[in-house]
């Protein structure tokens, strides 16, 4: 029988079975392009260089700078809608934020900043825009058209992975309204603002009341001689600030809207302090999770804690209640504390109006009952394409776009890859945001999991992954279960939902709580994946991945890291349950 002495080729001659003469590690070279530089894609241009080796990455952004929304989005007020200690990453806290809910100028500086801080820029190509994108399945590669925006040069890029971490809220939705196109004023949309247009007096129509319509309408109103014609269908629940909790630990009254310099310089000087308060919010909203539940006690505490509040602060046009409150449960729709925007509505340079619009003249809106609304400036403030496939051909296996596999609706296997399309990865892909709770730890958590992926496809020796297809349909049929006693559902028009805001499933949520996310990102699930080997020889021997019987440590580490104390869990005691890290973290971890 012939022996094996660790040199590649030299096989056992009754088996064939050959050693690669590699470390266990196996860090094979991998491409690997990402699609966007907004909070998900800043995330991962973060932790794949940091937790992998060997891995060549490049980030298309569109735009000029990072930020993605932070960056698009210019409309006066704009502002994160929780309170902005939540709205950070956990590894980049940040105790300067000026307001309970930050303004979006210092969103986008927060983002530009932990993106050089921690060296996301290296790998970051801004004003790129990627055309097209597809498999090429006899390399097994994506092939990515890229078109540079400055200069208008296109050029062809390939990758081993493909990553698209585009965000929900970045592609306009306008109104499909009969003469749009022929409005002769001034036309903008939430997301496509000219901030150099001076609203002072004009008259000015705001079609919708959403997240974006609620912080841009206190803002307008204030403006010297203008008059706010509001044309809302769909009524909103206003909620209380949800900081409140957090400003009264701090002592604080929760109507403060700005943090003075003496209090960021606490919050900076006391990090135990201030962890405390970045605690007491994200205990804030994971604790109100059961709020989700059509019927529960907390849900209808909230109808009547938020319609008490909302009728006070229209009190000086009780009118406008029936108009603004809702029949369907608070979270049905995105929940925002609109500070300023009830107010805004009882003043009379503000008119709502809750007709239907039959069409756009160059001149006004024309409602259904023929009344003609004449406007110098029309804005739409009616959000965007979430959860659709990106604005360019996605060209998966057979010539199949994801175009076609998401219709008609979009379907993904927990939020991160889809049947069909190998080596796609998404960051905050369908079913990735969430009602209540930290939106920033999902997406963190995606990353983590992706990065797993492109391990084990680096390691082991597999040129693609995907998922099965049954276990993308069993998702969706776990999620279409999971929502069904859920606000959600309820009769609104929310950006959560499928064909347009108004379908019965619910595309934009992950199905669960926050945490649960979590758990169930933690590891994947290997079994639930398709693999195709490398070449020949990995795939007659599938354990070649464990190389030479060397350790990359071994040649180019340290070789005893083993019991360096960060690497050394040390027992408790006999008694584990009296360590007080048993009961503070999560069992699982």
């Amino acid at each position: 029988m012939g022996s094996v002495n660790g040199v590649n080729g030299q096989t056992n001659g009754a088996s064939g079975f050959t050693l690669k003469d590699a470390t266990i590690e196996n860090l094979r070279p991998l491409r690997v392009v990402m699609v966007g530089a907004g909070f998900s894609g800043i995330c991962a241009a973060i932790r794949i260089p940091e937790k992998l080796r060997n891995i060549d990455l490049t980030v298309y952004e569109k735009n000029e700078e990072v930020g993605g929304v932070w960056f698009l989005n210019k409309y006066p007020g704009l502002a994160c809608d929780i309170p902005s200690h939540s709205y950070q990453y956990s590894f980049a806290p940040n105790p300067h934020w000026t307001r309970m809910y930050a303004p979006g100028k210092e969103i986008q500086q927060y983002l530009k900043d932990v993106a050089d801080r921690f060296g996301a820029t290296r790998f970051i190509k801004t004003s790129h825009k990627v055309e097209r994108a597809e498999w090429l399945a006899d390399e097994k590669k994506w092939k990515l058209d890229v078109k540079n925006v400055a200069t208008g040069e296109t050029f062809e890029d390939k990758a081993d992975i493909f990553i698209t971490a585009r965000g929900q809220l970045n592609e306009c939705n306008w109104p499909d309204l009969p003469g749009l196109d022929k409005f002769q004023g001034k036309l903008l949309h939430s997301g496509d603002w000219d901030d150099s247009y001076d609203f002072k007096n004009k008259r000015v129509g705001i079609i919708g009341n959403g997240s974006s319509a609620i912080q841009i309408i206190p803002n307008l109103q204030r403006l010297e001689g203008t008059k706010l014609t509001c044309f809302m269908r769909s009524p909103t629940w206003i909620s209380g600030a949800f900081g409140d909790n957090a400003m009264k630990q701090l002592g604080l009254d929760p109507s403060q809207t700005e943090f003075t310099e003496a209090q960021r310089q606490a919050f900076a000087s006391d990090p135990a302090g201030y962890l405390a308060i970045r605690k007491v919010i994200e205990d804030d909203g994971n604790l109100i999770h059961d709020s989700t539940i059509q019927g529960s006690e907390f849900s209808k505490f909230l109808i009547n804690s938020f319609r008490e509040d909302m009728s006070k602060r229209l009190a000086s046009k009780p009118e406008l209640f029936n108009t603004i409150v809702p029949t369907f449960s608070p979270g049905c729709r995105r929940l925002t504390p609109g500070v300023g925007f009830l107010e805004a509505l009882t003043k009379d340079n503000v008119e709502v109006v809750n007709g239907k619009i039959a069409s756009v003249t160059e001149t006004g809106v024309v409602l259904a009952t023929g009344r003609h609304v004449e406007v110098d400036a029309l804005a739409c403030a009616t959000g965007f394409r979430v959860s659709a496939p990106p604005p360019f051909d996605v060209i998966g296996r057979d010539g199949k776009t994801l175009a076609d596999r998401w219709t008609p609706y979009p379907e993904s296997y927990l939020s991160v890859t889809v049947d069909g399309f190998p080596n796609y990865l998404m960051m905050f892909g369908p079913n990735s945001a969430i009602g209540f709770g930290s939106l920033t730890k999902i997406l963190e958590a995606e990353t983590d999991y992706v990065v797993r992926i492109i391990r084990k496809m680096q390691k082991e020796d597999y040129a693609t992954i995907e998922p099965k297809p049954e276990r993308v349909k069993q998702f969706t049929e776990y999620c279409e279960e999971y929502f069904k006693d859920k606000v959600y559902t309820e009769q609104c028009k929310s950006w959560y939902r499928s064909e347009g805001g108004q379908g019965d499933r619910i595309i934009g949520l992950w199905p669960g709580s926050t945490l649960h996310a979590l758990e169930a990102l933690r590891t994947p699930r290997w079994e639930d994946f398709i693999y195709e080997h490398v070449d020949e020889e990995a795939a007659k021997n599938p354990l070649r991945w464990l190389g030479n019987g060397w350790s990359e440590t071994q040649k180019n580490g340290d070789p005893s890291w083993y019991i360096n104390p960060e690497e050394v869990e040390v027992p408790y005691g006999a008694k584990p349950e009296e360590n007080p890290k048993y009961k503070a973290r999560p069992w699982s971890h």
